[in-house]
């Protein structure tokens, strides 16, 4: 029997609409997810948020950023743009996983809860063996997270309409990138 977990990445304010690396439809996607996941929660055994956290993440972090590699300074350790996405408030997740304090961390297993688990522990102790992703960026930290997730063994899929990407051109790359690793990239209707 498959166990499957919701990961929930990067719904944070500061990567939309009027925050420091605003996605265009960001606002919008974390509505669309927290209706989904109210509607679907008993789908699965598990919700997992994980957030950008920084606190000193090194070159990450430019005043002249090439957005390849650094960034402009976004979601800053215990800042209002770092917190969930309000849209969220009524999630409950079972765990959250922060990660990049020191570090660019695009992915959520390089993140830890604040007992100190990482998400690939998280997800084994709960015995998943399926994750569901969405969030933001589909282009970046979505897709490196569901990426990692295969490489723990995980069947994975993508949600395509509870995701946006940086860009039109970096979405498609992304999503020929997930599907050629093996990553399902589906609808929400569809799961």
């Amino acid at each position: 029997m498959a166990t499957r977990a919701l990961l929930v990445v990067d719904v944070q304010p500061t990567f939309c609409e009027g925050g420091a690396l605003g996605v265009d439809g960001g606002n919008a996607v974390a509505g669309r997810i927290a209706t989904y996941a109210a509607r679907h929660r008993d789908d699965y055994a598990l919700v997992v948020t994980t957030q950008d956290w920084h606190i000193d993440p090194g070159d990450h972090f430019s005043d002249t950023p090439d957005f390849v590699d650094s960034w402009p300074p976004h979601g800053i350790a215990g800042t209002a743009e770092a917190e969930l996405h309000p849209a969220l408030a009524e999630l409950a997740p079972d765990a959250s996983v922060k990660k990049g304090a020191y570090a660019a961390a695009y992915s959520g297993f390089e993140g830890k809860d604040d007992g100190g688990a990482t998400l690939a522990q998280i997800l084994t102790s709960a015995r998943v063996t399926e994750v569901d992703v969405v969030g933001i960026a589909e282009s970046h930290c979505v897709k490196q997270t569901a990426l990692d997730a295969l490489g723990e063994g995980l069947r994975v899929r993508v949600l395509q309409d509870l995701t946006v990407p940086v860009s039109e051109d970096q979405g498609v790359t992304a999503r020929e990138e997930m599907a050629a690793a093996g990553v399902q990239l589906v609808d929400s209707a569809q799961s």
